[in-house]
């Protein structure tokens, strides 16, 4: 049996006894159990009542969190002329068209968002067995692929995060840094579990909303009330 450290041993001893908990006193949980020598990210985990194999129970979609993630996000543009101009004057980390379309095939992808415009999509769908299985293939349901490269450029830098259920009905995501205060985090869980409320699948049948949970990047994690969680 593999021996347990004794950050794991007195982080898991903090959470003995504590099943379901309110959002604030989840989060104050998390935040005093983090002892990692970096910055942990908070991270919520949502079990939903939907099978993603049917069309009409796939569960995915965008939501601004209040007060950002607290992660520098890396964006890249696919655009031309007068939009690639526009993209990099909003900050974006990498723009451009064959080029990049080129690194990219090339194993270099260096970025943690993919907006493009329109009319690349033909260019950039050649590199979908390459950004698809990562979550980074520009689509239009979550605003990624758009004329208004400016304020999805600006959108992602400012803690814009995208959720996408994954094949065991489970959704994932990053919602803050254990240095965010709890009111902070708490605002975050919050926006997060509404934008997945909303976004519910009309094939959804039964509960959809089963389980969420937070935990910090190396602490364990902690049942949410769902009542407490929904804003």
């Amino acid at each position: 049996m593999a021996k347990i450290g004794k950050r794991t041993a007195a982080a898991r001893k903090a959470f003995d006894g504590k099943s379901i908990l309110s959002v604030e006193e989840a989060v104050t949980l998390v935040k005093g159990a983090a002892s990692a020598k970096f910055d942990e990210t908070v991270e919520i985990a949502m079990n939903l009542g939907v099978d993603p194999r049917h069309a009409d129970q796939m569960v995915r979609g965008v939501v601004q969190l209040p007060n950002g993630t607290g992660k520098t996000v890396r964006v890249a543009v696919f655009a031309r002329a007068a939009k690639a101009d526009e993209a990099t004057a909003a900050g974006a980390d990498i723009v451009g068209a064959e080029d990049l379309m080129e690194a990219i095939q090339g194993g270099k992808i260096d970025f943690d968002r993919c907006i493009a415009t329109p009319d690349m999509m033909p260019l950039v769908g050649r590199l979908g067995k390459i950004l698809g299985p990562r979550n980074l293939m520009p689509n239009p349901k979550v605003g990624t692929v758009t004329m208004d490269v400016k304020a999805a450029v600006e959108a992602a830098k400012g803690g814009e995060v995208q959720f996408k259920v994954e094949k065991a009905g489970v959704i994932h995501a990053g919602i803050g840094k254990v240095s965010f205060s709890e009111e902070k985090l708490a605002e975050n869980v919050r926006a997060f579990v509404d934008a997945v409320s909303r976004a519910k699948p009309t094939g959804a049948k039964g509960t959809y909303l089963k389980k969420v949970s937070i935990s910090s990047t190396m602490g364990p994690g902690v049942a949410l009330d769902l009542a407490s969680a929904a804003k």
